[in-house]
């Protein structure tokens, strides 16, 4: 190896160029590290959060007649695995085992109440209500206290989250979540809570209004 000189200097080979650069990056990076780690000074190569979002637009309001009587919390655990025919589990599959949290609520739609569903005697101190039954609103993920455990993918599965807008891939067991949290709602004897609770609002409301007797049942109105 030879070296040729000019004007007095060395004039470095290309490679030791290379590597002298990789070498200055190395000493900056750990310069970086070393100063953060100190009391008093702050990482050079630190982030700061701005948040430029628009202002929020309301699109509509719609309103309420249903009374939210009763509130389920839930939680499941889901292990959910795809596989291939034809190809091993380390190429083509994935199994995700993922903890979900999440909401139901219960309620009686109120609005449904018809005139004919309601008597009250001529003294005013009796009355009659017909209501309809409760029902379950929509299950919500409590994303805050939902994770996922564990994530096995195969190669093709991993180059495709590159790829993908879900890097994730947490799509497919969060919606299996809320199918499972929906069905244990529903075998959970939410909605006669929600019955029970408005009946018990309904009487103290209507006794605060001089009613002695309340009489309230539910069925189709």
């Amino acid at each position: 190896m030879t070296t040729s000189l000019r004007h007095g200097s060395t004039r470095l080979p290309g490679w030791a160029k290379a590597v002298g650069a990789v070498v200055l990056v190395l000493v900056v990076l750990l310069a970086g590290i070393r100063l953060a780690v100190l009391p008093g000074f702050k990482d050079l190569f630190g982030t700061e959060t701005h948040d430029r979002s628009g202002p929020t637009l309301l699109k509509s309001i719609t309103d309420m007649s249903r009374y939210d009587a009763a509130s389920g919390n839930f939680q499941v655990v889901v292990d959910l695995e795809r596989d291939s025919a034809y190809l091993p589990d380390a190429i083509r599959g994935t199994r995700t085992l993922y903890v979900g949290a999440g909401t139901v609520d219960a309620y009686v739609d109120l609005g449904k109440v018809r005139e004919k569903d309601v008597s009250v005697n001529d003294a005013r101190t009796e009355a009659t209500l017909r209501l309809p039954h409760a029902r379950l609103g929509s299950p919500a993920l409590d994303v805050d206290h939902s994770y996922a455990v564990s994530k096995q993918r195969g190669l093709l599965d991993r180059l495709g989250d590159l790829f993908s807008d879900n890097p994730n891939g947490e799509r497919a067991v969060q919606r299996l979540a809320l199918r499972h949290i929906g069905k244990a709602a529903e075998d959970s004897g939410l909605t006669k809570r929600a019955e029970q609770n408005t009946t018990g609002m309904l009487e103290g409301l209507l006794r605060s209004l001089g009613f002695k007797e309340v009489h309230i049942s539910y069925g189709s109105t």
